[in-house]
């Protein structure tokens, strides 16, 4: 957390605050306002906390209703100045899911679920106003079987919730980017060449597998990856 708070202060001019909402304050730099997690609110003896992200769409989060919000997952790292972030007019703006992977043909063989999926949002960076999409967390407490039976996890269900009332919108691709398939050569051509930041983006996200912590320890999670020369990436992430 200390590392992601430090690349924001590092990529970020404007007055912001930086809120941790996590379970274990300890350790925490004095510049992170640290909060307890949300309650996701779940009927009496329902267990299921899989979509615990969802508390973010609380009326009252952490009394900061009506501020606008840019959401970071911690496995990610902050390469480049974040304004454009926060410039974009709109409701709502998150990744497109597809815009991290490569293309699957396979998955036109259903052209609707096809459909569907290339408009599902991944939730790892995403801008909103705070309360003002409190109906995400209604409709999944209305009937969280429901929800858990007709999707296959929260990314689906809030982007299905926003679509529904035309609120989606998309970072421009290349904003975000995926370190696997946009920053590593593809396939052999990792062993001949290193990965590189593309041009213009701003967040590098792990999508997949490798995971943050296994690139930095070198494993490319395939025999044919190769991670190289990754220096750009530890100075961007261990950023002062």
């Amino acid at each position: 957390m200390n590392r992601l708070f430090r690349q924001v202060r590092r990529h970020l001019a404007r007055p912001h605050r930086f809120v941790c909402f996590t379970d274990d304050a300890q350790g925490l730099d004095p510049g992170v306002e640290a909060l307890p997690l949300p309650e996701l609110g779940l009927p009496k003896g329902h267990g299921d906390t899989r979509w615990r992200k969802l508390a973010l769409f609380r009326r009252d989060l952490g009394g900061f209703a009506g501020m606008t919000a840019l959401f970071l997952d911690l496995d990610l790292v902050v390469v480049d100045d974040l304004e454009p972030f926060f410039d974009l007019p709109g409701e709502f703006f998150i990744i497109r899911d597809d815009d991290l992977f490569r293309p699957k043909p396979l998955r036109k063989v259903n052209p609707t679920r096809d459909r569907f999926l290339h408009s599902v949002g991944n939730s790892s960076v995403f801008r909103y106003r705070v309360g003002a999409h409190s109906y995400v967390l209604d409709a999944y407490l209305a009937d969280p079987a429901a929800a858990a039976e007709g999707y296959e996890h929260e990314q689906q269900f809030l982007s299905g919730e926003l679509l529904k009332r035309g609120l989606m919108q998309y970072w421009p691709k290349g904003l975000c980017v995926s370190f696997k398939n946009d920053c590593v050569p593809r396939n052999f051509r990792s062993y001949f060449r290193n990965p590189v930041l593309p041009m213009g983006a701003r967040i590098v996200l792990f999508a997949g597998a490798p995971k943050m912590d296994d690139v930095f320890s070198g494993r490319g999670n395939k025999w044919y990856r190769r991670i190289g020369d990754i220096e750009w990436l530890r100075t961007a992430w261990t950023a002062d």
